[in-house]
């Protein structure tokens, strides 16, 4: 069984109403919620959360939200893996089940990329969204001081960028696993992790209103909404 769980606590600080608020004409987790039932591979579409408005819009657009999320799982220091742990258990789903935990403020999901994540479960422990860097990480700069900066690795002053390793970053859309590693508690990557690459054209971390103006420009000029 394929079980979808998206993770959207009333809450926000940096952007009041986060999951909510109009992006682009509708509420930021109605892309998330629509791009979950566009992949056609999850027998259940649950959200997490510990408020009323987030539950009933959940409901209005055709998911489930079972359960009320206690506020100790609702503050600025729960993590991602404590809310999950949390719903596999009270959802109380067997630990074969495939889950997804599917963030309510990515917008650019695209569904046939979460859709391969339980293929991925196949041969190891979590299979998570990821993205490639712009720019080498292996030539990055850092201050030195207020009016200096020097290259953190200058060892690879000369290489050339072609022959430096391509590197990743967390893209923040969605995450993979079976019930029972959520229900563990661990750490990501205290297991076997693969990597589900999506183009950088699809990535944009929604954390400040700047980032939001800029999603809704990015979203707009790919003609997603």
């Amino acid at each position: 069984m394929n079980i979808c769980i998206i993770p959207a606590r009333g809450g926000s600080k940096r952007i009041p109403r986060k999951n909510v608020n109009l992006f682009c004409g509708k509420p930021m987790i109605e892309w998330a919620i629509a791009a979950a039932q566009s992949t056609g591979i999850f027998e259940r579409i649950i959200v997490s959360t510990d408020d009323v408005e987030i539950a009933e819009t959940a409901l209005t657009l055709g998911i489930e939200a079972p359960f009320k999320r206690p506020a100790y799982l609702s503050d600025d220091f729960a993590t991602s893996i404590d809310v999950m742990a949390h719903a596999v258990i009270t959802l109380g789903l067997d630990n074969d089940s495939a889950v997804c935990c599917l963030y309510a403020t990515a917008p650019f999901l695209q569904p046939e990329k979460v859709a391969i994540g339980p293929e991925k479960l196949n041969h190891a422990d979590f299979a998570m969204s990821v993205t490639s860097y712009a720019f080498p990480i292996q030539r990055a700069l850092r201050a030195k001081s207020s009016d200096q900066i020097e290259m953190i690795n200058p060892e690879q002053f000369k290489t050339r960028s072609q022959d430096l390793e391509e590197c990743f970053h967390d893209a923040g859309q969605f995450y993979w696993a079976k019930a029972s590693s959520w229900a563990a508690g661990k750490s990501i990557f205290d297991w076997k992790v693969v990597g589900i690459p999506l183009p950088r054209s699809r990535v944009q971390d929604i954390d400040t209103p700047e980032d939001w103006e800029r999603a809704e420009t990015m979203f707009r000029t790919l003609g997603l909404g």
